[in-house]
């Protein structure tokens, strides 16, 4: 927690929580008539969710710290294999995590909010609450951030004998079914986004898949050179 408070000190003194909602909402903006701005409804809503905004991005940045911290906590209890694949494990799902966050912002949400503009009848003006833009931010990056974490969850489960790699390949029928109803779900009714997070889910799948293979022959590799087996007659 003092990590993020440090980074949130240091983010209210540059670029300020102002200059980072803006940035937030440069996607929603851009596609907006020029002569358009977002509103806030609420008699304090224009300091509060600037602040609300700050206080997210200094949790981001200072993830990395948060979870080095927790690393070097229950690093001493682990046995040594256990630690070679922890490691990677939290190193991996943190850059994910970010990962799907950038994808979100920079590819998704432009598309989606030109889609949206462009399919809004003209009679009508368009002027986005801002609290309602940043819960619907939160929601998108939440559900593009643990999307990403797809690669990471095959390769734990196949790791823990919990299922197998070639039960996970039967299993893609269903997992390309459910990725579409989850996309459908958690996304705003409209194709563009929800093809947005239905392909990566896919896509995510058989790259982990692909990554668990790697590991476990990897793993299979280490134990057999670390256990050999003498052929005594």
């Amino acid at each position: 927690m003092l990590a993020v408070f440090v980074m949130l000190i240091g983010l209210l003194i540059w670029p300020g929580s102002a200059a980072i909602y803006d940035f937030l909402a440069l996607p929603l903006t851009q596609s907006l008539p020029p002569e358009t701005r977002m509103i806030a409804t609420g008699v304090i809503t224009p300091f509060v969710i600037p602040l609300k905004v700050t206080a997210l991005a200094a949790f981001l940045l200072a993830l990395p710290y948060v979870l080095y911290e927790a690393w070097a906590f229950v690093a001493p209890g682990l046995y040594e294999r256990e630690k070679k694949l922890a490691a990677p494990i939290i190193v991996g799902s943190t850059l994910l995590f970010f990962l799907g966050v950038a994808f979100c912002y920079y590819f998704v949400f432009g598309r989606v909010f030109a889609f949206i503009a462009d399919w809004a009848p003209k009679s009508i003006t368009v002027a986005p609450d801002i609290e309602n833009y940043l819960n619907f931010v939160i929601t998108m990056f939440l559900a593009f951030g643990v999307t990403f974490e797809i690669p990471i969850v095959v390769i734990l489960l196949a790791r823990s004998g919990i299922v197998s790699i070639e039960q996970m390949v039967e299993a893609r029928p269903y997992v390309v079914l459910g990725s579409a109803v989850v996309a459908a779900f958690i996304t705003p009714p409209d194709a563009v986004s929800m093809l947005a997070l239905f392909i990566p889910m896919c896509i995510l799948f058989e790259v982990g898949i692909l990554l668990a293979r790697f590991v476990g022959r990897r793993a299979a590799a280490q134990e057999a050179e670390s256990n050999p087996v003498s052929d005594e007659k």
